[in-house]
């Protein structure tokens, strides 16, 4: 087992104040909460150990005994798997609530957002308590342990514009032989490889355990006016030569509204990016901010020419 450096974690001195602490706290858990970063695991593990962190750097009493462990903790350690130091003396619940209105996940709510039998390291559950009274009864053998049913992920296809304004799907889940069905909404602005949580119906508890969650991890099917890369949306618009030349208009497609029309320049080049403000993917749960649409022009040469074009084209070489 491995000692956690928790003010490292936090990116900390050890004579921080409870002031500097909650605010390295709040601004890692912004820049790695998972619905900043949706699938992404190293996000994730790391959202996990600054929870951790603060959990016991946030708590005055959990800090002192923090310190107080400091160097010595392999010896603690040895202590109490020789039967010398009581687990029951040194665990702590978890989940206290930051008296400034912030606070740190606690293990329920990781494991909603994760799933697993504890999101908190070893080194956590050793020296400050694994969570509730339910938990440390079934660690003592007085009474079963409840445990949370295994997480589910099943995969779901949607289309670029079901991805765009969200879309309602009916699934039917199986359980214990028995089979219904349940309405999930899938939120507007999702990604390919996003995951959707439907809480509580993934596989059955054990003794009164909770269920499972089920995980609907979404694909998205190839669009070929499109290519998505993030919120931004790239698409081509073919243009005729002397609309090139000479300006005019074009109808750029954008996804499931209707065209729109593109202001072209005089002697736009084949290859020129225009950018549409505002006509991407919107963010997750933020559909008031939206990406761009990139459209690049591609300028189209006649197949075929009447008499009277070829007779001006060779007039413009002349010219040329």
């Amino acid at each position: 087992m491995e000692f956690r450096d928790y003010y490292h974690t936090l990116g900390v001195s050890k004579s921080a104040s409870s002031k500097e602490i909650k605010q390295a706290f709040r601004k890692l858990a912004r820049k790695f909460h998972p619905d900043v970063n949706p699938g992404d695991k190293a996000a994730e593990s790391r959202f996990k150990e600054i929870n951790e962190a603060y959990e016991v750097l946030g708590d005055p009493d959990k800090r002192r005994k923090y310190d107080e462990l400091g160097a010595n903790w392999r010896q603690y350690e040895q202590a109490q798997q020789a039967g010398q130091w009581p687990a029951g003396d040194v665990r702590w619940s978890t989940g206290g609530a930051d008296p400034g209105g912030f606070r740190s996940i606690n293990a329920d709510e990781l494991r909603d957002m994760f799933g697993g039998e504890h999101p908190f390291s070893d080194f956590f559950q050793a020296f400050f308590g694994g969570g509730g009274a339910a938990e440390r009864r079934g660690r003592s053998g007085r009474g079963t342990r409840a445990r949370t049913g295994q997480d589910v992920e099943e995969a779901i296809d949607l289309s670029l514009e079901e991805a765009m304004n969200g879309a309602m799907r009916r699934l039917a889940v199986k359980h214990e032989g028995h089979t219904r069905t349940v309405d999930v909404r899938i939120p507007a602005g999702v990604c390919d490889g996003s995951r959707v949580r439907v809480a509580g119906e993934g596989e059955p508890g054990a003794a009164g355990g909770r269920s499972g969650d089920l995980y609907l991890r979404v694909r998205l099917t190839p669009d070929p006016r499109f290519e998505r890369k993030g919120r931004d949306l790239y698409t081509v618009v073919a243009v005729p030569v002397t609309t090139a030349v000479l300006g005019g208009e074009a109808e750029v497609p954008t996804v499931g509204e209707r065209p729109v029309r593109l202001k072209i320049p005089p002697t736009t080049q084949n290859g020129q990016v225009f950018r549409l403000k505002g006509h991407g993917m919107p963010a997750v749960g933020k559909p008031a901010e939206r990406g761009d649409l990139y459209a690049t022009v591609t300028v189209t040469l006649p197949k075929q020419l009447t008499p009277d074009q070829r007779t001006h084209y060779e007039e413009l070489a002349k010219l040329q």
